[in-house]
């Protein structure tokens, strides 16, 4: 999602959006004041768009599944994660509070909007991309925690905040709807200085993944083909595709280009992230004040990848070299000085620490072919051709061989590598293990390190923060924490 265009306008949104508590403003802009014009609308967007981060924090995404291992000095919450000790005070399962953060703004907009004099086709498009992005947070939020509150109303005060937690099918209604109103309302695309907001193409691939999601391990399940016909939606808008090389969907010049239907932007050593050297490696002298070295891959991820797999040096480092000294990294070396890093997101070009501007994708292209051609196997009992055209333009970007005479179960399977393959470090393999059934499997399998982890059926959710259950003592806890 890119958020360049707004980003002048986030320091001043920031009030108009977050007056909940009837604090005395700090500048003239008050609700009297604001959300007045046409400018006031756009702004409140803004810090929707804002409010927007990744799907879920890289390190939880993948410690708690197969794909890394937590360096075992450091913060301690990441091993116990890793290790499923996981209990509701653990710092890394905080993404509740700041999802209805995000969502309050999305409120704000979808009832003050209506009030203002303004062009009413840019208003309802305002509208139906505020709603799409309450979507994104309760999609998350459904699939971290499972029942939660529905709350669609703007929060103007302290009363009314104890809320109660909703059934999960009513989540889902409520973010079907959203996105469905989206996708009759938003464009395919917008005009350069408009470019990043959502689209039609972001709903719709976005419904295609709730379908997915909702199949969950039910092959009879009327949503494969709801997955299926969203998809080749997205793909027959003709507004996206892939790179000739893998290693250009992530290069700065990426940033808002046809492979990311929805990206969370950032600007080099403006408005940056750090991911490249928070995941780097630990105290190399490669990264703006040294690599943190908070995770590194397992070797079961890192062997995955074929020797002809063009995207193993894009998602890994295995050397670096500094002042002519080459440095080889290693996948089962505990020195953490020495082991092999994530760095695919890694923007080479910052100066600063936390100035990476390289984007976090929330939905590619590739992902949405390889939804395709899962939903269309899942559907038809078996591959089709459309199929194995989907995952094959995935494969043979990457410089391996087109796949063909798939059983039901091998395609499935193919699928699910390829997924792993193509969308490391991207926050989807802990919701693919969840909604395929597969994530006690993974993570009893990976035992690296003397992980021995104590999974349960229960973590396939995780617990509600008690820092927002303190706040809230009508929220109830998930079952085994």
């Amino acid at each position: 999602m890119n958020i360049k265009h707004l980003l002048p306008i986030l320091a001043l949104v920031s009030l108009g959006c977050e007056n909940q508590l009837n604090l005395t403003p700090v500048t003239n802009l008050t609700d009297a004041t604001y959300f007045k014009t046409a400018d006031d609308a756009k702004a409140a967007l803004g810090a929707c768009y804002a409010a927007l981060g990744a799907p879920i924090e890289q390190s939880v995404d993948m410690t708690t599944t197969d794909d890394a291992i937590p360096f075992l000095t450091g913060a301690a919450d990441r091993p116990l994660l890793w290790r499923y000790n996981i209990v509701s005070t653990n710092t890394l399962i905080g993404a509740y509070a700041g999802a209805y953060a995000g969502i309050n703004r999305s409120n704000i907009v979808i009832s003050r909007l209506p009030g203002i004099q303004m062009d009413e086709t840019l208003k309802k498009r305002y509208i139906a991309e505020a709603k799409g992005l309450r979507a994104l947070h309760y999609f998350n939020l459904v699939r971290l925690y499972g029942d939660v509150p529905v709350v669609t109303t703007e929060t103007t005060s302290l009363d009314g905040l104890a809320v109660t937690r909703d059934p999960a099918s009513k989540v889902y209604e409520l973010i079907e709807a959203d996105l469905k109103e989206a996708e009759s309302v938003l464009p395919k695309a917008y005009a350069v200085t408009e470019s990043g907001r959502l689209t039609q193409g972001a709903a719709k691939g976005m419904l295609a993944k709730v379908y997915l999601t909702r199949a969950g391990v039910t092959q009879t399940s009327p949503y494969w083909a709801q997955a299926a016909a969203k998809a080749k939606e997205v793909i027959d808008l003709g507004v996206y595709d892939l790179y000739a090389n893998f290693a250009d969907a992530f290069a700065l010049t990426a940033r808002g280009g046809k492979e990311n239907i929805i990206e969370v932007q950032y600007l080099t050593d403006v408005r940056g992230h750090n991911l490249g050297r928070g995941f780097g490696v630990r105290s190399a002298p490669i990264y703006p004040a040294g690599g943190a070295g908070i995770a590194r891959p397992t070797a079961g991820l890192f062997n995955a990848y074929t020797a002809s797999d063009q995207r193993k040096a894009v998602t890994f480092l295995t050397s670096y070299v500094f002042n002519g000294v080459t440095t080889n990294l290693s996948i089962t070396d505990p020195d953490p000085t020495k082991a092999v890093a994530f760095q695919k997101l890694w923007d080479k070009s910052a100066k600063t620490n936390g100035g990476e501007g390289t984007s976090i994708p929330v939905l590619r292209y590739s992902d949405v072919l390889l939804m395709y051609a899962e939903s269309l196997n899942e559907a038809n009992n078996g591959p089709t051709a459309e199929a194995y055209a989907a995952l094959n333009r995935v494969r043979t970007r990457a410089g391996l061989t087109a796949l063909s005479n798939l059983s039901y179960q091998a395609f499935k399977e193919a699928v699910w590598l390829e997924r792993r393959l193509e969308l490391t470090f991207e926050g989807h393999r802990r919701f693919d293990l969840v909604r395929t059934g597969r994530l006690l499997e993974a993570v009893k399998a990976e035992n690296s390190f003397n992980r021995n982890a104590t999974i349960q059926p229960f973590h396939v959710l995780l617990p509600i923060p008690q820092s927002d259950r303190d706040a809230n003592p009508n929220l109830t806890q998930n079952q085994g924490y």
